[in-house]
């Protein structure tokens, strides 16, 4: 059964919990989210949303439009069946993040990080990727060309590997939101005319040595263009499309045909702390 989100957007947003986030993601987009909100619609029914990330926008977006349909993807297996776990078990997950949370050191890091996911039921998987999530240099996802998860252990004296409220709100918030392991051109055939499409991709790099994928595929020129692609259908069937990327030559050039507009991000991704400061990002709209 479906939970009303009755209480008011600014309710809500004034509260202990602004954006329940239970995940870190490179690129997510909490910090963005006020600069974000004159870009969005004055009204939203239908929100799909493919490179799911952290959610951020999401949360956002439900808080304050409360849409009647919402459909979550990305390609990531593993950051998909956390959140359907946060929709559908968060009780058992949170039951398991306890014991994550008093076994955590590094030998214990170590042996969760060495685990097959394939191995675990869907709670269990869901619990042992928040956990390194949490846990992990920076709360980075990243894997090996094999698939394998190889991010090593964070310096992180009290690592929130268990935030119940967070959890929980959360779960709320994904009552009967439908959430699928899906790459992002599969957005064409599920979206509505006037649906609202936003897009969160893998940044085109500024320099080939920046970090832009978190899975074996990359997503460089060639995935750029099959993205555009992608937003040229969504404009033709009607819907509403925002899109993220790097403030960047290419990236201006591919969307020419459509209102660039540019927010100020601080780069969370850098092994040199003091290069963690405020850089320019696109924001591409078709309306």
């Amino acid at each position: 059964m479906c939970i009303e989100i009755k209480m008011s957007f600014m309710q809500r947003i004034n509260g202990t919990i602004e954006t329940p986030t239970f995940v870190k993601w490179a690129g997510g987009k909490s910090q963005l989210l006020k600069q974000f909100d004159q870009f969005f619609p004055e009204k939203i029914n239908f929100y799909i949303e493919p490179f799911l990330g952290s959610g951020a926008v999401f949360f956002y977006i439900k808080r304050k439009f409360n849409p009647k349909k919402v459909i979550l993807s990305d390609v990531n297996e593993e950051l998909i069946n956390a959140f359907v776990m946060v929709r559908d078990n968060v009780e058992e997950l949170i039951d398991l993040l306890k014991k994550h949370k008093e076994l955590h050191c590094k030998e214990y890091f170590y042996k969760i990080r060495a685990q097959e996911p394939k191995g675990l039921n869907n709670v269990e998987s869901a619990a042992r990727f928040i956990y390194l999530n949490k846990t992990c240099f920076n709360g980075l996802y990243r894997v090996n060309k094999s698939g394998k998860f190889n991010v090593p252990i964070g310096s992180y004296k009290n690592p929130g590997i268990l935030k119940e409220d967070v959890l929980k709100e959360a779960n709320k918030l994904l009552q009967c939101v439908d959430i699928r392991v899906a790459s992002f051109e599969k957005v064409v055939d599920l979206a509505k005319k006037h649906a609202f499409v936003y897009f969160d991709p893998p940044y085109y790099p500024l320099k080939r040595t920046s970090f832009t994928t978190y899975t074996k595929e990359v997503f460089l020129e060639d995935e750029q263009k099959k993205l555009l692609s992608v937003v040229n259908e969504l404009h033709k069937k009607g819907c509403k499309v925002m899109l993220s990327n790097s403030d960047h030559p290419f990236i201006k050039s591919l969307y020419s045909e459509f209102k660039l507009s540019e927010v100020s991000a601080r780069r969370m991704i850098n092994c040199n702390a003091t290069k963690r400061g405020p850089i320019t990002e696109l924001v591409v709209l078709n309306y």
